[in-house]
């Protein structure tokens, strides 16, 4: 299975990013897709997950702003009032279970204050 991740880059506080990712490959192994996010220096967590059946899942510090959406092996991140502790590499990933077995390369997200 291949991730690859688009839509990253530079915003102000209060701004919106919309981050995609498209699946490829072995695509029936894949159930569960999300997104997961490292600022420097802390360990990386999940932001977001949804299975084939809509299932969402958000970490706390994004409900209400960020939204998941998926179709068919297309996956995308809707992030709205953005602030600078949202600055993060993003990655994309999925798997049967949980989206942690398949990783994208990861995309650059920079929040300005």
């Amino acid at each position: 299975v291949q991730l690859v991740e688009s839509g990253g880059g530079l915003v102000q506080a209060g701004g919106s990013l919309r981050l995609s990712c498209a699946a490829s490959g072995s695509t029936l192994l894949i159930r569960t897709m999300g997104w997961h996010r490292q600022a420097p220096g802390k360990q990386r967590e999940l932001v977001a997950s949804i299975g084939l059946g809509g299932t969402t899942n958000y970490a706390d510090s994004v409900k209400g702003r960020f939204a998941i959406a998926r179709e068919k092996n297309t996956v995308t991140l809707q992030m709205n009032s953005l602030n600078p502790e949202d600055t993060a590499v993003y990655f994309c990933a999925a798997g049967p279970n949980r989206p942690s077995q398949f990783w994208g390369q990861g995309t650059q997200v920079t929040v300005s204050s």
